[in-house]
């Protein structure tokens, strides 16, 4: 009897051993099944925090862009200062968004919030850009206007300015003397007419200023000049000037008349004091600094 007692007890301690060695078993199995399993949930939370930074990292290079794509687009210096400093501040956060764990909720939390307000920011210059792109388009067509009524008015004011050349050359030319019936008659002592050179003391040089009412009236220096076949110019002193074309030329002979605008005999001589030689000679006719009338003439010898 105390024999089975004593068996009853030891399968009884046995039992309870077993039991308990199960329990155990179970609570072992049951810890490292929810360590696993928080281990599994702490590594999917990590890597969701990661591809959130990921993300957030991707949006400011993304704003960074648009500022920069913003800067050249932007005609305005004060506008792209202002667009430069904005971007200046993205890179700044997307540094510290770089250095920051992936875990730290608040600081993440903290430079979403920033990126916000970039945003917001950004939305602002993108309006302000709008419009100065419309008001550069309005200033586009504007100026095309006034370069265009500006040619419209330089093309009708070079041509008001050629017509008024036209009319005040043609006013000069209509007031210019002119001198007319031009004849040289080279004489003898006698006051004849001499048809060889060594018989001749004097050129006569006959011609008439026609009438002309529109020239200019009152005193007035005619100058003649006489060229011989070689070009040279008679002349009694070689400071016998006068101006012609800006230039200052000699002259042969000159008088001084008083024109009324009406037509006027003129008559110069010259005294022939040097060398001849035959040919061909001319002689040039020169009143208010234009070249009134021409004529040549020959000696024979």
């Amino acid at each position: 009897m105390n024999l089975e007692k004593k068996e009853m007890k030891e399968i009884n301690k046995l039992t309870l051993l077993i039991v308990a060695v199960i329990v155990l078993v179970l609570v072992i199995a049951g810890g490292g099944f929810y360590i696993y399993h928080q281990k599994q949930q702490m590594s999917d939370l990590v890597e969701t925090f990661d591809l959130e930074k990921e993300s957030l990292e991707d949006e400011f290079n993304e704003l960074s862009l648009q500022y920069e794509g913003y800067k050249f687009s932007v005609g305005n210096d004060s506008l792209v200062a202002l667009l430069s400093s904005e971007q200046a501040k993205v890179q700044r956060l997307l540094e510290e968004l770089r250095t920051v764990k992936a875990t730290n909720a608040k600081e993440i939390s903290r430079l979403k919030k920033e990126l916000e307000t970039l945003r917001k920011v950004m939305r602002n210059y993108v309006v302000q850009i709008d419009s100065l792109n419309r008001e550069n388009e309005q200033l586009k067509v504007e100026n095309k206007k006034v370069v265009e009524n500006y040619n419209r008015v330089s093309t009708q004011a070079e041509t008001l300015k050629k017509e008024k050349e036209k009319l005040t050359e043609r006013v000069t030319l209509a007031s210019r003397l002119d001198a007319t019936n031009i004849s040289i008659t080279p004489v003898n002592s006698r006051g004849r007419l001499a048809k060889r050179i060594k018989r001749m003391q004097q050129f006569v040089v006959n011609f008439t200023i026609a009438k002309n009412i529109t020239a200019p009236v009152g005193e007035k220096d005619i100058y003649v000049r006489i060229m011989k076949p070689d070009d040279d110019i008679l002349v009694k002193s070689r400071t016998d000037l006068f101006t012609f074309e800006g230039k200052e030329i000699n002259y042969s002979m000159k008088k001084m008349i008083e024109y009324e605008g009406e037509e006027i005999p003129v008559t110069l001589y010259w005294d022939i004091e040097e060398f001849l030689l035959p040919g061909t000679y001319r002689v040039d006719i020169f009143a208010d600094g234009n070249l009134i009338g021409q004529k040549n003439f020959d000696l024979k010898d």
